[in-house]
């Protein structure tokens, strides 16, 4: 078991290359199951959510080769296989997915119910409507989601709640029923669009991803293909407000500016100055945060995704700030950690009042979820003193080498062993 380790105080400075996006690779690598062939599939991150998902297809019979550490080929041809059983979801959300999937391509799936994160309910109910309005049944029997179809149809599907989730698994599902499927309500985030082009360079019919009508008229094949995913739009965030809230100056490069809009909105509400380049944003800061009001909404709103760590600058700065989380039940439960550094914050069900105090101080902290322990690791970079961050093993799904990527623009971080009190050198 490993911990990090960061002493405070550090200003960040430099440039960060920014890894491809965590939430559309685990969309992506199911879909293979589609194409029945070999798929390449190029600037995928190195984090150990992807390397489950591969383990997963490696054990239902696909062929996984890495070509590099960003680039695997999978023929998913020899997967006979419709079960994927507890061990190998308990510790991904993202295992849902291979419903829409396995149902698209065998017209049956039986998968167990998904782990990752503990922040909230996880209700599959809109992706079981979804599945059901195309002719299948589904239903959950001793904790494993079991659906079933003589063949799959379009249909119209309207989300009674925009879903990420449930908007995908219907994507995949529906991509070879018979006949048009209409999506409304459907989520707009860019790894959503993502899938959509990975899906039609493979041969589907998807159009629309990116509003809020998605239109998919089935096909009868799809084929392999190679495809490059875009850079992950959280990883980015995570890196900009971590240069804003340290007064740094970092060139966050490799990004869509343009997914980023609604971080850079409020971080230039709180003090702080963006650039926009091409591909690359710049992110600095040398004068008092300002408090600003945040409330967390579907794509194109503020992603709940970087709540937590923008909620480590609302904890430092000058006013209170308001907080409302419009996606997640139970998303502030790292706010105990930040208050044991000294922030002062009040939550009241969704909403949070944070008042800003004039430093924070390290502490032993855990991380509760993937974004809480990136949260954990900015505030620790603004602490005074020393902080240890346990249960890093939720940051490892979501960051590829971010250990490594922190030291290069100033930060005092490594990995310690709880066994051995000598740092231990950064993996990834």
């Amino acid at each position: 078991m490993e911990k990090l380790v960061i002493h405070g105080g550090n200003r960040l400075t430099g440039e960060v290359e920014i890894s491809g996006a965590k939430n559309a690779a685990v969309a992506i690598i199911p879909a293979t199951l589609l194409a029945q062939d070999v798929c390449r599939i190029e600037n995928i991150p190195n984090i150990s959510d992807v390397v489950t998902m591969m383990h997963i297809l490696s054990s239902m019979g696909a062929v996984v080769h890495y070509i590099n550490k960003h680039t695997i080929e999978v023929d998913t041809k020899p997967v006979n296989s419709y079960i994927v059983p507890h061990e190998m979801t308990k510790k991904l959300r993202a295992s849902y997915y291979l419903i829409g999937a396995l149902l698209g391509r065998f017209n049956r799936a039986k998968v167990s119910l998904p782990g990752g994160c503990n922040f909230g309910v996880r209700p599959i109910d809109l992706h079981i409507k979804g599945f059901e309005l195309l002719g299948a049944t589904a239903n959950v029997e001793n904790a494993m989601i079991v659906a079933s179809a003589d063949h799959l149809t379009g249909s119209s599907v309207y989300m009674d709640k925009v879903s990420v989730g449930a908007t995908i698994n219907v994507m995949l599902a529906a991509v070879k029923a018979r006949g048009l499927t209409i999506i409304e309500n459907a989520a707009k985030e860019p790894h959503i669009v993502d899938l959509a082009n990975f899906l039609n360079a493979m041969g589907a019919d998807v159009r629309g991803a990116g509003t809020d009508v998605i239109k998919i008229r089935g096909v009868t094949h799809l084929h392999g293909c190679t495809y490059s995913i875009i850079p992950d739009q959280i990883e980015a965030g995570t890196y900009m407000v971590a240069a804003a809230a340290t007064k740094g100056d970092v060139l966050v490069k490799n990004v869509i500016p343009k997914h980023l809009e609604s971080i850079s909105a409020k971080l230039v509400e709180c003090g702080a100055q963006v650039i926009e380049y091409d591909d690359a944003v710049r992110v600095r800061c040398d004068g008092p945060l300002k408090r600003c009001n945040l409330k967390t909404m579907p794509h194109p709103g503020f992603p709940t995704d970087m709540q937590p760590q923008m909620s480590v600058i609302l904890s430092i700065a000058n006013g209170t700030s308001l907080v409302s989380e419009g996606v997640w039940d139970n998303r502030f439960r790292y706010v105990d950690q930040l208050i044991r550094m000294g922030a002062n914050v009040q939550v009241d069900g969704t909403i949070a009042v944070f008042q800003g105090v004039e430093e924070l101080t390290g502490a032993p902290v855990r991380a509760d979820d993937l974004r809480a322990g990136a949260a954990m690791i900015i505030a620790g970079l603004v602490a005074r003193g020393t902080t240890e961050i346990e249960d890093i093993i939720y940051i490892d799904r979501g960051y590829e080498d971010y250990v490594e990527k922190l030291r290069d623009l100033g930060a005092d971080i490594y990995r310690k062993d709880f066994r051995d009190d000598t740092a231990q050198p950064a993996a990834g």
